[in-house]
């Protein structure tokens, strides 16, 4: 009976273990914390509540956008990882390339390039839909999801399972039809892209302003967003009201409805 209950402590400590381990904050000052979610994959959340993702192979590493007020932010990287660094962003707006001025280069879709700031001096990669980035041992692709911009991408580890998203489906509400303007139709296009993605093994979806939610979302998520998109084009979405914050690249009066948990900020007068 003792050695049972040994083996039992034994067990549930080993899982406990497992479990801090997997989410670890390892890094912390006044503008940022950064925090191991999965083996060789970290979150970095900024004090003004936007996100990062760094991801390592055995070769190279990737950083994933560039949240917005990081002093020094090349070098706080190095000290979760000394490996040449990709810089790739979702998507040009402000609290995601925030901090490319750290960086002599950087990856972006081109249709996103009306955005970049015209002050960045580095070089400018351009990616393409299925474009992969082979870091040794692991393999980031490229696929491009438009509609929060129009050239909004997510980034796959199809090993791992992961999706970093961006900006592209919200962390529980999107911000859609933002100058410049895409249709609703363009949007429902991307999740039902993404759905398909998560049919063939993504599982996990990590959104561009993780703090909010502290969670990877799955499938359920896309597919309310989806089902609400399209019901906004049909006219028989939930009863919209007004969204109390105005962005400046957003329509004048932006409405908001909500299905599950998903919620769409959008312009009542170009939904199509």
């Amino acid at each position: 009976m003792m050695n049972l209950k040994s083996n039992f402590l034994t067990a549930f400590l080993i899982l406990f273990a497992v479990i801090t381990v997997s989410a670890q904050e390892v890094f912390k000052n006044n503008d940022l914390t950064i925090t191991k979610l999965e083996k060789n994959m970290w979150v970095v959340e900024t004090t003004d509540m936007t996100t990062m993702y760094i991801i390592e192979g055995t070769e190279k590493a990737m950083l994933i956008d560039t949240g917005t007020k990081c002093e020094k932010l090349n070098e706080v990287l190095k000290k979760i990882t000394q490996k040449p660094l990709y810089v790739v962003i979702t998507h040009a707006h402000g609290d995601h390339d925030g901090n490319i001025r750290f960086f002599d280069e950087i990856y972006l879709h081109q249709a996103d390039t009306v955005l970049l700031t015209k002050s960045y001096k580095g070089k400018v990669n351009f990616v393409k839909d299925g474009q992969v980035f082979d870091l040794g041992g692991t393999k980031i692709e490229v696929v491009h999801t438009p509609a929060h911009t129009p050239g909004s991408i997510v980034l796959l580890d199809r090993k791992a399972g992961n999706c970093y998203s961006g900006d592209a489906f919200g962390s529980g509400q999107v911000w859609l039809q933002l100058r410049p303007l895409s249709p609703m139709k363009t949007y429902v296009e991307s999740c039902t892209k993404m759905e398909k993605l998560m049919d063939k093994g993504i599982t996990k979806i990590y959104c561009g302003h993780y703090p909010y939610v502290k969670k990877a979302y799955d499938k359920q998520y896309i597919t309310e967003m989806r089902t609400l998109a399209e019901a906004l084009i049909n006219g028989t979405a939930p009863e919209a009201t007004p969204h109390p914050q105005k962005v400046s690249i957003a329509c004048e009066n932006p409405m908001m409805t909500t299905l599950g948990g998903a919620t769409i900020v959008f312009d009542s007068e170009h939904i199509k």
